[in-house]
């Protein structure tokens, strides 16, 4: 990665990826039938803190900074196509959010860890194809499209957001 920008945001794509992969490894461990034990709070805590200041901020940038200049630049098709995955992602990681603050709270009733489990299934699939697509298509293009002043003025405002 040449821009400050697409470095950041693949810096944060790196920790989402690493951070499925622990959910995942959860999922594996528990089935939709079986409770978590204790060990899981770490991973619910930090499911909640990606989720409301990582990925919502993340996508919420991408869509009011990225993607207009991309569709500038004639890149429509990918912009349209990130932007419906976020629409269907970011739904499903508040609920899977919501389901740890109440993991959290209270621990998992058999039906919320059902719940928990099928939404976490969901969101791990979705949101590591998303990132691949943007690792393998946005980023680039962000590296030859944005000019110094650009990627300077974008990656203080990412920066500020976080």
């Amino acid at each position: 990665m040449q821009t400050h920008i697409a470095r950041s945001l693949h810096d944060e794509h790196m920790a989402t990826v690493a951070l499925l992969a622990r959910l995942e490894a959860l999922l594996g461990r528990y089935g939709p039938a079986t409770l978590p034990d204790a060990a899981a709070v770490p991973l619910l805590r930090d499911l909640v803190f990606a989720v409301e200041l990582e990925i919502g901020p993340h996508f919420a940038f991408e869509e009011s900074h990225l993607f207009p200049l991309l569709a500038e630049s004639g890149e429509n098709e990918m912009v349209a196509l990130l932007t419906a995955e976020h629409a269907d992602i970011l739904p499903c990681a508040q609920r899977l959010a919501g389901l740890a603050r109440q993991g959290q709270a209270t621990g998992f009733a058999p039906v919320t860890w059902a719940a928990f489990h099928s939404v976490g299934a969901m969101l791990t699939g979705s949101l590591a194809a998303h990132v691949d697509k943007e690792e393998m298509v946005l980023l680039p293009t962000l590296d030859a499209c944005l000019d110094s002043e650009t990627d300077g003025r974008f990656a203080m405002e990412y920066a500020a957001l976080r």
